[in-house]
C-alpha cells in the first residue's frame, strides 16, 4: 500500500473521532446555551500535519446566523480542546477553528437540480 493512502486513511479515523467527541461535547454545550441551537455539527477536518482541527457547522438559517454565534463558539473553544484533550489519547490536541459549511448547501442545490432535470425528462 502507498505511504500516502495510509497517511489518508489515518487522518481519515482520526477526524472521524474528533468528530464524534465533538458533535457529543456540542450537544452538551447546545443545551446549556440557546443562542446556539440552531447550529449542528456537518463535519471535522484535519490539516495534513494535523496541527489544525477545522470544525464546520451548519445551519437552515444561514451563515448570517452562524457568524452572530460565533462570539459564543469562540468562549466555549477552550473547554472544548480541554475536553477533547482528555478524552482522546493523543500527544498534542490541534487548534480548534470553526467555520461554516456551505458544502452542505451546494449539495442541497445540486440535487434539486437533478430533481428538476428528472421531473422534465418524465414529461
Amino acid at each position: 500500500m502507498d505511504n500516502k493512502t495510509v497517511r489518508d486513511i489515518k487522518r481519515s479515523q482520526k477526524e472521524s473521532v474528533f468528530y464524534k467527541h465533538i458533535a457529543q461535547l456540542f450537544l452538551q454545550i447546545s443545551q446549556e446555551n440557546e443562542r446556539l441551537h440552531g447550529l449542528s455539527v456537518n463535519r471535522v477536518q484535519l490539516s495534513p500535519d494535523k496541527s489544525v482541527c477545522s470544525v464546520l457547522f451548519y445551519s437552515t438559517k444561514g451563515k448570517a446566523f452562524f457568524d452572530e454565534r460565533m462570539e459564543d463558539l469562540i468562549l466555549y473553544k477552550p473547554s472544548l480542546r480541554s475536553a477533547i484533550a482528555k478524552a482522546i489519547p493523543s500527544r498534542y490536541v490541534p487548534k480548534i477553528v470553526f467555520k461554516y459549511d456551505s458544502q452542505f448547501e451546494k449539495q442541497i442545490e445540486i440535487e434539486s437540480l437533478l430533481d428538476k432535470v428528472k421531473v422534465e425528462e418524465q414529461l
